[in-house]
């Protein structure tokens, strides 16, 4: 049972990958830096050295942060994995953004109440993350649009084609430390799941995340990434704005810095709030109308049902179980 919850577990972890790819190669592939092929190996490679210098602490959130660990246990465990799973399907088939992070939270949590009622939640894990369903984006949107501000300040009187030519390298290195903080936030939640259920099972006898859990949970979602979820691509890389290299490149260096720096607190964001954020801020300094409203409300319509509909996903995956149980 253990195994085969592993694997599920992995198997979430590939299709957050999957799902979430666009997070990663959008900006890239909209403004033609790379080849769509090219892309996803350049982010599935930095997802995957995302696992050597980057800690657990939002592992640590998510393992024992949410749910009182002693009310989980391999029904609870394997409801919130499928309903994720379920919702990331759903939501790649519309070609929406939705957060694969959310959605794994929100099934630990529906699947927690289901079994044991609201008592179980723990409210300071739950703040941190409705807390920054707002401020991610938020900030993705404000460093985006500063950076672009300042940036385009500095080169005003360099030719068009120079700074083309240089954004375009540039943004090579952008890509890779935005898919650094993409793996290093995203595969952290899958770890804590992991780790959680090694903890509860009796395999660990205090909480922590064994090191090749850390390794199987990045190169699952490495591999997750190397298969790319296209339809999200357009959405979020032609659908929101139209990008140029040096818009690609603040997006990038925006969506970086929020996820290592919120991965290094500990707290779980959205990967997809902070990109979506950081394009809409880049392509809004142009001019409003450059941004596609409709598109960005479709957007937000997703990300405000995502932990309702995943957390009664779940409680309806465990109610069952718990009957078979008894």
């Amino acid at each position: 049972m253990i195994v085969l919850l592993i694997l599920v577990a992995l198997a979430f972890d590939f299709m957050n990958g999957f799902h979430d790819a666009a997070n990663s190669i959008a900006t890239v592939v909209s403004t033609r830096v790379l080849t769509p092929r090219a892309a996803v190996a350049w982010a599935a490679f930095f997802n995957f050295v995302a696992a050597f210098g980057f800690g657990v602490a939002v592992a640590t959130t998510v393992g024992k942060g949410i749910v009182a660990p002693e009310v989980i246990d391999h029904a609870v465990i394997f409801a919130a994995l499928v309903a994720a799973f379920l919702w990331d399907l759903i939501t790649w088939r519309y070609g929406l953004p939705s957060s694969s992070s959310h959605a794994l939270i929100a099934g630990l949590a529906g699947a927690g109440v289901a079994k044991a009622g609201f008592g179980v939640l723990l409210p300071a894990g739950l703040v941190k993350v409705v807390v920054f369903i707002v401020v991610s984006p938020l900030v993705g949107f404000l460093l985006g649009a500063l950076f672009m501000l300042l940036i385009v300040r500095l080169v005003y009187r360099a030719a068009p084609a120079t700074i083309d030519r240089a954004f375009r390298r540039l943004q090579l290195v952008s890509a890779a430390g935005y898919s650094l903080g993409h793996g290093t936030n995203d595969a952290q939640k899958t770890m804590g799941i992991i780790a959680v259920l090694l903890f509860t099972s009796g395999y660990l006898k205090t909480f922590y995340v064994p090191f090749w859990v850390i390794l199987i949970c990045h190169a699952a979602i490495a591999l997750g990434t190397m298969f790319g979820g296209w339809r999200i691509v357009r959405t979020m890389g032609m659908r929101l704005t139209a990008l140029q290299p040096l818009g690609g490149f603040c997006a990038e260096t925006a969506g970086a810095i929020a996820l290592l720096g919120s991965a290094t607190l500990g707290i779980p964001v959205s990967t997809t709030h902070t990109i979506t954020g950081a394009i809409v801020g880049v392509g809004s300094t142009r001019r409003l109308s450059a941004v596609r409203w409709g598109v960005a409300q479709n957007v937000v319509l997703a990300w405000i049902l995502t932990i309702p509909c995943t957390a009664t996903l779940a409680a309806l995956v465990y109610l069952p179980l718990r009957l078979l149980r008894a």
